[in-house]
């Protein structure tokens, strides 16, 4: 099992803790990493444009001129795509995006980019996060200890901590969010993981 360091809030080394090797020391996998991304980005997309085809089009029920002998090319209606006030060729409609991913896939991907963010050294667990009020200055105080300020990072934490969510608000490279919510796409979107011990121990209770 790999070991890493736990810092307090000072960015003081207080204690180390052994991470589970089934979580945060597999075998990564780009390809599953690759579609957990796609999937979620994709299953975030409404999928709700639209554009009329000529057949949408109102007007152009009669025929602009005769077939023959004007001079011009023959056209058959005036909402045809190359006229002004058409209907578009091949036009969007509302469509589903999303698809199926199995649950053992979307774990093994979880897991490997947890595992590369420990890899990397990007890993940084906390013994807690307990902020006395609500003062983002005080919390990228914290970060700044933690030599992660001005870095993306992802705080993970378990339970509930109100102080450290409207404190990170403001942060505009900083998102705060429950072990219940962690997800690949989220990890490898920020370069940091600053996680509690508490959420290091649930992480392991759920998917060991």
């Amino acid at each position: 099992m790999a070991k890493v360091s736990v810092y307090n809030m000072e960015g003081k080394e207080v204690d180390t803790i052994e991470l589970n090797d089934s979580i945060f020391g597999v075998e990564i996998k780009e390809h599953l990493v690759h579609m957990a991304v796609v999937h979620q980005l994709a299953n975030k997309r409404q999928g709700t444009q639209k554009a009329k085809t000529r057949s949408e089009v109102s007007g152009g029920g009669r025929k602009p001129w005769r077939q023959k002998g004007t001079g011009h090319a023959r056209q058959g209606s005036i909402r045809a795509p190359q006229w002004k006030g058409g209907g578009v060729v091949f036009a969007p409609v509302p469509r589903d995006y999303s698809f199926k991913m199995n649950r053992k896939e979307k774990r093994i991907a979880l897991f490997s980019a947890l595992t590369s963010r420990v890899e990397a050294n990007k890993f940084i667990v906390v013994d807690e996060l307990n902020l006395a009020d609500v003062k983002t200055k005080n919390f990228a105080k914290v970060l700044g200890n933690l030599n992660v300020e001005g870095e993306k990072a992802l705080v993970l934490y378990d339970g509930e901590n109100k102080n450290l969510v409207l404190s990170s608000r403001n942060l505009p490279k900083v998102k705060a969010a429950k072990t219940e919510a962690i997800n690949t796409y989220d990890i490898l979107k920020y370069n940091t993981v600053v996680i509690t011990k508490d959420a290091v121990k649930k992480i392991e209770e759920v998917y060991a």
